[in-house]
């Protein structure tokens, strides 16, 4: 049956409105369901806003904090405070000393996190340091295996560090979940108590991000972690105050006569070869004029090539005064209580304390 154009024509206008009402209905339909989903994300949304704080926007909750058990929480480092410059360069600091101090093991570290977190370097690094041997298995791949390693690592540097008053900001957990931030406080603790020949950076801070559980609810907080403070202050957490300790905060004004004292008696040798001091910081800073009064007091001359007699790096003079102690030690003194990165770095109590050491076991020498 053929159908004439007029008649489709006329036939057209029924059709559309058949398919209007029921597009309008299905329209009508659709943003109602629409509204509705609205309506819940919305009540979602004040939902979680009344349950939890809000996270700081760069940083992500992480698919394990949703299995924290309740009253269990998770520190992770804020990003932000992970591009920190002085941060980096704390992180890069303590890399190189691990890689330096385990250089005969054929150990390279080249991420905290990554290589430290089974235990395996941090047994290594304190065997090295404390010259102990730990009873634990050389490699282990499985978690167990890894988390036993490290609370026997743990326990033994745990145990070398309380009794000097540092607070343990870490834990078997914390290490073996590639915490930062907890990696990092147990590698400065242990490079201040054993007095490591590195400079680490002062006044580092980092903000870290608190996940906790509470009634099956996650709750985030920021905190402010102080990583170091003065390189003073940190030694000072484990050594012994002593006279210049007093001098220094009691009696500023007997300093000078001290000084004054120190110089007459390194003069009185030093003379010898023609040489004067007159400021005590400065002038033993790079470690010269202490080897050269070490073999003058111990009468003996030091061959030039142990030494550099013009040092230009801090490396070079660290060195110098480092030799100048092993010199001290050899001559039957004690080893001295201040770092050689001290003297060089004008610490004043630091070359005090160094000197005195000398003028008292010294001091009838002619």
């Amino acid at each position: 049956m053929s159908v004439t154009p007029s008649a489709s024509a006329s036939l057209q206008p029924a059709k559309m409105k058949k398919d209007e009402s029921f597009l309008g209905k299905l329209g009508g339909t659709l943003v109602r369901k629409k509204r509705a989903k609205e309506v819940s994300d919305l009540h979602e949304e004040g939902k979680n806003a009344i349950n939890a704080p809000l996270l700081p926007s760069a940083t992500e909750i992480h698919p394990e904090d949703t299995l924290l058990e309740e009253n269990a929480e998770r520190i992770m480092l804020d990003p932000t405070s992970r591009e920190n410059p002085k941060f980096k360069d704390l992180v890069k600091v303590l890399i190189d000393w691990i890689n330096s101090e385990l250089e005969e093991e054929r150990i390279i570290v080249k991420d905290l996190e990554e290589d430290c977190y089974d235990g395996q370097v941090l047994q290594k690094l304190f065997e090295k340091l404390s010259g102990r041997k730990l009873n634990v298995a050389e490699v282990t791949q499985s978690e167990i295996g890894q988390k036993q390693k490290l609370q026997t690592v743990l326990e033994a540097v745990n145990n070398t560090l309380r009794p000097h008053g540092w607070t343990l900001e870490w834990s078997v957990d914390s290490i073996h979940s590639k915490n930062l931030v907890a990696i990092v406080y147990l590698l400065v603790a242990l490079a201040m108590h054993f007095q490591a020949p590195i400079r680490l950076p002062e006044h580092v801070t980092v903000q870290v991000v608190v996940v906790k559980k509470r009634e099956g609810i996650l709750q985030t907080a920021v905190v402010a972690k102080e990583l170091t403070s003065t390189t003073e202050m940190m030694l000072g957490r484990f050594a012994e105050r002593d006279a210049f300790d007093t001098l220094l905060d009691h009696a500023p004004d007997k300093l000078n006569v001290v000084k004054t004292s120190l110089i007459t008696f390194v003069n009185k040798h030093l003379n010898k070869l023609n040489l004067e001091v007159t400021e005590l910081e400065s002038q033993f800073a790079d470690g010269v004029y202490l080897i050269l009064l070490m073999g003058l007091l111990e009468d003996y001359f030091v061959p030039l090539y142990n030494f550099f007699l013009t040092p230009e790096s801090f490396e070079q003079k660290v060195h110098n005064v480092a030799f100048a102690f092993e010199l001290m030690q050899d001559g039957g003194l004690k080893k001295p209580k201040a770092r050689p990165e001290d003297v060089v770095n004008l610490n004043l109590k630091s070359t005090l304390r160094v000197l005195y050491n000398l003028f008292t076991n010294y001091k009838n020498s002619d």
